[in-house]
């Protein structure tokens, strides 16, 4: 074979190769950049410390890559291989192979949630954690006092101190993150309440706006009642009345509260226990809402002493000056209780 012949042969086999590379280089590109509509919506778990060619294969084998050595070597090329971010993420129809790519570096991990309900206490809310199997169980065996120690909150009592609302986050986060949370924007809601509150408040530390918000939110969850209420408790207090108020006594009671409220229950002293003792409980009774802190800081003096649930069935109250009154309205209402 001659010199020019031979030329010829590398020059077409190279002519080749570009070729077939290119085709290579487009077809990759076009598949790498095409939105695939067959897809279902699925979530895909991106483990912690996974390579990318790991990753690219377990995708292939649910489907989601045809081709998983490209897609790894993109990668690459993009300077993204070591960037990809554990946590789960929403894979849904016409995502590219690129799209995907881009989703795992960025972040935007499925975000789960947990509703804190206005008036559940602590020991529900930790109940509620402990059933979650999305979130990383880390306290337990962890005592409540240990739980504090470990919020930097040493020697407060856990009760009230976690703010009811929806809370978002990522999979597997831990149930002391999530409290975190809670507890945070507890601070940050009670010292808003407290800087607005009234100029003339009966009580004196936010502690105390806080217990009090925790009882107005067990007594009542109708917007327009609760500082009327709070005004309730603020008169007595001005009074040195007893609050006599039974979500107090129903709490101190704990276990052993069996559904109704007896008359034996009222008369056994204890701390929590409104009917013998004077001033505030010890401890916040619930979680309290936002509304529930402003009312406790903003109360609405009428002058009514009492109030008793008027049996509606829509949560409602009826609110007295004097005690003979009261007394006409609990018989009154106790009767359309028995006749509904």
């Amino acid at each position: 074979m001659t010199i020019s012949s031979r030329f010829r042969t590398w020059l077409w086999l190279a002519a080749a190769i570009v070729t077939l590379m290119t085709i290579f280089l487009v077809y990759s590109w076009r598949w790498l950049h095409q939105p695939d509509l067959s897809r279902n919506v699925v979530s895909y778990d991106v483990p912690r410390g996974e390579s990318v060619l790991q990753i690219a294969q377990d995708l292939h084998k649910a489907g989601w890559l045809q081709h998983p050595r490209i897609w790894s070597i993109w990668a690459r090329m993009q300077g993204l291989s070591g960037k990809l971010r554990a946590g789960e993420y929403s894979l849904t129809p016409g995502m590219s192979p690129d799209a995907i790519l881009k989703l795992f570096t960025s972040g935007k991990v499925i975000l789960h949630s947990l509703t804190i309900t206005e008036g559940s206490t602590f020991g529900d809310l930790r109940r509620a954690l402990a059933q979650r199997d999305d979130i990383q169980h880390t306290l337990n065996n962890t005592s409540d006092t240990e739980l504090m120690k470990t919020l930097n909150l040493p020697d407060i009592h856990p009760e009230g101190q976690f703010f009811p609302d929806t809370y978002q986050f990522p999979k597997n986060s831990t149930d002391l993150a999530i409290l975190r949370m809670a507890q945070t924007r507890m601070q940050s809601e009670l010292a808003r309440a407290w800087q607005e509150r009234d100029a003339e408040l009966l009580i004196h530390t936010p502690y105390e706006a806080l217990i009090l918000a925790s009882i107005i939110e067990k007594e009542t969850a109708k917007a327009n009642e609760r500082k009327l209420i709070s005004g309730v408790f603020m008169e007595r207090l001005s009074r040195e009345m007893r609050l006599q108020t039974d979500p107090t006594v129903i709490y101190g009671l704990g276990a052993d509260y069996d559904g109704n409220l007896h008359k034996a229950d009222l008369l056994r002293d204890g701390p929590y226990n409104t009917y013998t003792r004077t001033g505030l409980p010890p401890t916040p009774i619930a979680l309290p809402g936002a509304e529930a802190l402003q009312a406790a800081v903003h109360p609405q003096r009428t002058g009514a002493l009492y109030f008793v649930a008027t049996g509606k069935g829509d949560g409602s109250h009826f609110f007295s000056s004097n005690l003979q009154e009261h007394n006409a309205a609990v018989r009154r209402y106790l009767d359309t209780i028995r006749n509904n």
